[in-house]
């Protein structure tokens, strides 16, 4: 569900081409990387081009110029392209999200019908990344308290007359719900069949409106729909009314946002220390605020990178 967006021939070609970098490995040889980590000082952060990958981006690259690091951001909203960037050396270090990176990798090395490996284990989501990025020349770095994952909302009045603050509880009350998702929902098993069969939530019908859509947070605000499926770091709930039910039974996937590095380039301990700090930090909460700040006030993204690491004592003022 990771927003990949359409990407400028222009750039793939001139700028992302296999014969532009030769550090790293090569995909003909990546079952056999062997290089030792690296600390170049002069690095390429990728951003996948949506507003918090983007945010995600600058604030690694902030914290790595106070480092002393030398850093330049390109974006490049296909991961088609970037991932074979980052194993190349042409892309030092990008913001990814652990099961769904998990499960994009997989398929890559065994084929789109291979079985998922990321779940709503974070560990185990962590083992099978780790060894599938390794294979690659790729470092998984730790994994923060941030997690862009799907989740569900009602309206607040919605929660308040009946109770709810997880999907447990919706799923005790025995209301009928009719849900605004894309069309997928009603085949996936972290949307409809997973809601029945992990909560008992009556699901009546599908709204094929779309993930977090404005149209399907007003058809929820509006009483047309009762609940809306969205992410954990969405922006926009507070204009609709509606607020997050609580996944208590961790229905979902653990997207918890992870660095990914280029082994030869970036896997030293240097880089894994800045980051680091910024993981200790960084929760769910924050990042949504950080969105709303450049999706709704539309704030530029590096002031609000900068403003929030200098609020946690990261950056100097």
């Amino acid at each position: 569900m990771r927003r990949l967006l359409a990407l400028l021939v222009l750039f793939a070609v001139t700028v992302l081409t296999p014969a532009a970098c030769t550090t790293g490995p090569s995909l003909e040889n990546q079952d056999r990387v062997t290089a030792s980590p690296g600390d170049s000082r002069h690095l390429t952060i990728g951003s996948a081009g949506f507003t918090e990958s983007d945010l995600l981006a600058r604030m690694y690259s902030l914290l790595l110029e106070h480092a002393g690091y030398h850093t330049k951001i390109i974006s490049v909203t296909n991961r088609e392209i970037y991932e074979p960037a980052l194993e190349s050396g042409q892309i030092d270090v990008v913001p990814e999200y652990a099961a769904t990176f998990a499960d994009w990798l997989n398929a890559k090395a065994h084929g789109p019908g291979a079985p998922a490996v990321g779940s709503p284990d974070l560990d185990a989501t962590m083992t099978a990344l780790r060894s599938l990025a390794g294979a690659r020349g790729l470092t998984v770095l730790d994994p923060g308290r941030a997690v862009d994952q799907n989740a569900f909302a009602v309206t607040g009045q919605f929660a308040r007359a009946h109770g709810l603050k997880t999907l447990s509880d919706l799923g005790r009350s025995g209301l009928p719900v009719r849900l605004a998702a894309g069309d997928e929902c009603v085949q996936r098993p972290y949307c409809a069949p997973g809601l029945k069969k992990t909560y008992g939530i009556r699901i009546t019908g599908i709204d094929p409106k779309g993930v977090g859509t404005t149209q399907a947070k007003q058809a929820v605000q509006s009483g047309q729909d009762q609940m809306v499926l969205t992410t954990t770091t969405d922006a926009t709930l507070d204009e609709f009314g509606l607020v997050l039910l609580e996944d208590d039974k961790r229905l979902q996937n653990a997207d918890y946002i992870v660095p990914v590095v280029n082994r030869a380039r970036a896997g030293g301990p240097g880089v894994t220390k800045v980051l680091d700090r910024l993981n200790s930090v960084l929760t769910t909460a924050d990042l949504a605020r950080l969105n709303e700040e450049v999706d709704i006030r539309r704030r530029l993204p590096d002031d609000v990178a900068r403003e929030y690491l200098e609020s946690k004592g990261l950056l100097p003022r």
